[in-house]
């Protein structure tokens, strides 16, 4: 990799990482079920129902104050999502270092990410049906 490569992605992922940052501190400071600077889901305010989205804002700032009960009732499919981001993040990182390495392949199968489809819209589903 040449050098300009390098500094362009070196700075990429500090202004990724203190993007992340500063929106963990206005998330773990205020809370967006409470603030009007936060924005509301428009497929909410249209229909009455719920996308997979919906209570994610809530739902972050509950897991930064370490409230996973909460956090749960809020956007169950983004919290038992985690994991299945933190792997992605490392398979696309380890395609950065290691071009050959055949994790990343593995991780993203077509059948993995049809997979993860279907299971959100079966959350979608659900939620509005049982309301959760």
């Amino acid at each position: 990799m040449d050098k300009a490569r390098f500094i362009k992605t070196i700075l990429y992922v500090a202004c990724v990482i203190a993007g992340l940052i500063i929106g963990c501190v206005i998330y773990f400071a205020y809370n967006p079920s409470e603030s009007v600077w936060f924005p509301k889901c428009p497929f909410l305010l249209l229909t009455g129902l719920k996308c997979p989205g919906c209570g994610s804002q809530r739902t972050i700032h509950a897991l930064l104050h370490l409230d996973f009960h909460a956090a749960l009732r809020y956007n169950a499919l983004l919290v038992s999502s985690i994991p299945y981001i933190i792997l992605l993040v490392v398979a696309k990182t380890m395609m950065f270092f290691n071009p050959n390495s055949e994790f990343p392949v593995k991780i993203q199968k077509p059948t993995i990410i049809w997979f993860y489809f279907a299971t959100v819209i079966l959350f979608w589903i659900t939620r509005n049906m049982w309301d959760f």
